[in-house]
């Protein structure tokens, strides 16, 4: 008899929501994660133990392709990288699933528009309570009804913040969040950005999904299991080597994360798929992508005595600039204190609290364009992160022109510094989704174009990068797959 009906590995918000999606369909679900449940600690909403001291990263290391070693950052735990992210859950812009031409080249597209998704876009936001206002923002694609919940409220900072930018002629809105602020605070006034959710007041893909798909009782959770390989008869998905033993299903759903599921195709390489698993296309690990980011700090005489801040976010340079091509999405990062400014950039504690206090804290964040050498290898027990940036000069027209804005609203002295290879910026790519075999790794529902019985459901999947956020694009399409799934079964 086999462990479950469907299998998925990975507990991040791809696996978790595909969980939620698959809640009282009747099949045995098997959730494997590798990491262990994130338990409340006093370092939970210590931004000296989580920035300075790394209490929450894991030891794990990859390699850069000249051999250099570096940790990249990303987390293993239930909930995956959803346990300390912002909690933004932007909708793709309509636009984006079709082709955009961008400074230094065109994106491939989609193969179905927004209207295909839209509907999953709305259930996900309903599973992760959204709060925020669709009215607002002239780019926001269109919605069927409102968020499930009103904006999380600026303070008072952000609310005149929002004034002097409307002045020069921008046009903010609210970051949709899952936030429930008053769960959040009840724990300790800290930001979210960051930190780990311990009470639910961050709804992620523990807290919100996975703990609603595990009330459920033919759905289960096993954590501190390790997926090393694959097996297969040539055609199917036969079993999973695991640290816990051989398991088997019917359905194999791969929910790892773009790079930890590529480099488990491709370590499952066999004398039937000798360049790794659901690659005849060669495509599986490579179109990586990972957003260009900056971090922009605004000063100006005026103290910030925000907590929170991460409440607003503007487009009015993200389908175009004038005549220009797109730049990108700017939006607030969680409140920078001086502890995180210290640890980030090696400045003295004095100096940099001085600055975190009179400071507002910016992310702006550009597409990165899908290259088929930017790419995911492996090399022994080792990943291989080739990351070539593209579309870099269309950041650095995001920046510059940030700057020049702020320093108009009123902020005399702005400052600014990119994230590097060493800050998972919302990775994807590596085996995208498409209708054509030769061209992609899956079909539209995420099923792999080579195997009859193998899914991926992360941001793997995505054909493009957009220039937002990706968590609520890759809950909608786990909603999806959890549709298609059930069909299948029947």
């Amino acid at each position: 008899m086999s462990d479950a009906d469907i299998i998925i590995v990975g507990s991040g918000m791809g696996g978790a929501t595909l969980a939620a999606g698959l809640k009282g369909s009747g099949l045995r679900v098997l959730v494997l994660e590798r990491g262990q449940l994130l338990q409340d600690c006093p370092e939970a909403r210590d931004a000296e133990a989580i920035y300075a001291r790394g209490h929450f990263r894991p030891a794990e290391t990859w390699l850069a392709p000249d051999g250099t070693r570096f940790n990249p950052g990303n987390f293993a735990y239930v909930g995956g990288n959803s346990k300390f992210y912002g909690g933004v859950l932007f909708r793709y812009r309509a636009e984006d699933f079709a082709p955009i031409e961008h400074l230094n080249g065109t994106t491939p597209g989609w193969p179905f528009p927004y209207e295909t998704l839209a509907p999953f876009y709305e259930r996900a936001e309903a599973l992760y309570q959204v709060r925020g206002d669709a009215s607002v923002d002239p780019t926001e694609p269109p919605h069927a009804g409102q968020y499930p919940h009103p904006p999380v409220p600026h303070e008072p900072a952000i609310a005149d913040l929002d004034a002097r930018l409307r002045k020069v002629g921008l046009h903010p809105a609210p970051l949709p969040l899952a936030i429930d602020l008053g769960r959040w605070r009840s724990r300790a006034d800290t930001p979210w950005d960051g930190f780990p959710d311990t009470n639910g007041g961050k709804l992620d893909a523990e807290s919100a999904a996975l703990v609603h798909a595990l009330s459920d009782p033919n759905i289960t959770l096993r954590t501190g299991v390790q997926v090393r390989r694959i097996e297969t008869d040539g055609t199917r998905v036969t079993g999973l080597l695991t640290s816990a033993g051989r398991l088997t299903a019917p359905r194999i759903v791969l929910a790892a994360g773009a790079v930890h599921t590529a480099a488990l195709l491709l370590r499952s390489a066999s004398e039937a798929h000798p360049n790794g698993l659901a690659n005849s296309s060669d495509q599986v690990g490579r179109n990586f992508m990972n957003h260009n980011a900056s971090a922009v700090l605004a000063l100006s005489p005026r103290r910030n005595r925000c907590v929170y801040q991460k409440t607003l976010q503007f487009n009015d340079w993200y389908l175009r600039d004038g005549e220009r091509p797109p730049l990108g999405n700017i939006q607030l990062l969680g409140r920078v204190t001086g502890p995180i400014l210290a640890s980030q950039t090696g400045l003295p504690k004095p100096l940099a609290n001085l600055i975190a206090s009179h400071a507002i804290d910016f992310y702006a964040m550009s597409e990165d364009l899908p290259d088929p050498e930017s790419r995911v290898t492996v090399k022994g027990d080792d990943i291989v992160l080739d990351w070539r940036r593209s579309n870099w000069e269309a950041h650095l027209g995001l920046v510059a022109k940030l700057k020049e804005t702020l320093k108009k609203a009123g902020f005399p002295i702005v400052l600014a510094k990119a994230f590097d290879r060493r800050t998972p910026s919302h990775q994807c790519g590596t085996a995208r989704l498409g209708e054509d075999p030769a061209t992609s790794v899956c079909d539209t529902f995420g099923k792999a174009h080579d195997l009859d019985n193998l899914y991926i459901c992360d941001a793997s999947l995505l054909p493009t990068s957009a220039a937002v956020n990706p968590s609520l694009t890759i809950a909608a399409l786990a909603l999806r797959q959890a549709d298609h799934l059930k069909e299948a079964a029947q």
